[in-house]
């Protein structure tokens, strides 16, 4: 999913400032629908997805269901959030996440969970792909999420970033239709994806 960044709202000079928090949250509450987060302390809104992108989630939901990574020890789920350790409010919602079971136990503020539940997070490229592989690399290797998938929708490849460093992914690799994917078996279960069947899914 992406997203533009948002400006601060007029606020009288006499009332409190909002925080980004609160901020976000209302922005969410004027726009609903939209996926609103904070990365590196801005505040980004991207509109509901389009089809084509919501069909991509439906198609990779599959192989991560018939692998067994949704079941007593993991879940495979849409729309979770994830709290950040970018800056003091930040927090990411990914399109689709494989987290541990016992993640219900690991809330953290603001219907976000501690990354450490997180085995792997994946975005499916929208307007502003440069987010998912720019901003996003950064702040999920920061939260040293161990499996980052990107569906770049717009160049037609699917990325696999793994091992976290500073900064970034020690490892990017980048796939091409007609390759397949068997993602690391840390996400907890061996999982493949066929890129062309991924990618044809994402297109209008």
């Amino acid at each position: 999913m992406s997203a533009a960044a948002v400006e601060e709202p007029y606020r009288p000079y006499h009332s409190e400032p909002l925080t980004l928090l609160e901020h976000a949250n209302e922005l969410m509450e004027q726009h609903p629908g939209h996926r609103v987060e904070i990365i590196g302390g801005v505040i980004t809104a991207a509109p509901p997805p389009d089809v084509p992108h919501a069909r991509v989630l439906t198609k990779l939901m599959k192989p991560f269901l018939a692998a067994g990574l949704d079941g007593e020890e993991g879940e495979v789920l849409q729309g979770v959030g994830l709290w950040l350790p970018t800056g003091p409010e930040d927090y990411a919602i990914p399109d689709l996440v494989v987290v541990d079971a016992d993640i219900h136990e690991r809330l953290i503020e603001n219907n976000c969970y501690d990354p450490v539940s997180f085995r792997l997070v994946l975005e499916v490229t929208s307007i502003d792909f440069n987010k998912d592989l720019r901003n996003k690399v950064a702040a999920y290797a920061e939260a040293k999420i161990p499996v980052y998938v990107i569906v770049n929708r717009k160049h037609g490849r699917v990325h696999v970033l793994t091992d976290p460093v500073e900064g970034g992914y020690d490892t990017h690799r980048v796939h091409a239709p007609g390759e397949r994917i068997t993602l690391p078996e840390s996400i907890g279960a061996e999982v493949t994806l066929d890129v062309e069947a991924v990618l044809a899914a994402g297109r209008p």
